[in-house]
């Protein structure tokens, strides 16, 4: 009896960029439903002040001086959102890829979560430095959420690459 382990060094092997790109998205709209569950229902907070801080990245820290909702802040916020969580899908999957992280659920589900942190880490503690804005952000449930969006791509992209190794 052969006993095969399951290596996890690096091959010559790109990411299926579609299925990347759409675990991205659907982990950002996930992200958007748990940061709103968790300011409204838990914090008591407004929901639409983490919609403004990520609005504001592009429209400026003006954004922030008002509690109201504006369609143009949640459009921009949501724009700025997906496409970053699409980037990060791609980002996650290239890692996820060559070194065949994707093996299994569970190794997908590790290198997501480890992936979430890293993003809270790089959000919340080196572009604070541009956005001072996010430092209120920072906390257990929001480090949380990033891990949820890390996993959440990693379950997608692992549901729905392309498994053809021909390419």
């Amino acid at each position: 009896m052969e006993l095969h382990m399951q290596s996890h060094h690096y091959v010559r092997r790109l990411p299926d960029w579609g299925a990347a790109a759409v675990s991205g998205l659907a982990a950002g709209a996930l992200l958007i439903v748990v940061e709103l569950f968790w300011s409204t229902m838990v914090s008591g907070i407004n929901p639409w002040a983490t919609t403004r801080m990520i609005a504001a990245i592009v429209m400026g820290p003006e954004v922030l001086q008002t509690s109201l909702f504006s369609m143009a802040t949640v459009a921009a916020a949501l724009v700025i959102h997906f496409v970053l969580g699409a980037i990060l899908g791609m980002v996650l999957c290239a890692i996820i890829a060559p070194f065949q992280l994707d093996s299994s659920i569970g190794m997908s589900m590790l290198a997501g979560a480890v992936f979430g942190v890293v993003v809270y880490l790089f959000n919340f503690y080196v572009m604070t430095g541009m956005f001072a804005w996010f430092v209120d952000a920072r906390g257990w449930h929001t480090l949380v959420g990033h891990m949820i969006f890390g996993i959440c791509i990693a379950l997608c992209y692992w549901k729905l690459e392309s498994r053809d190794v021909s390419h």
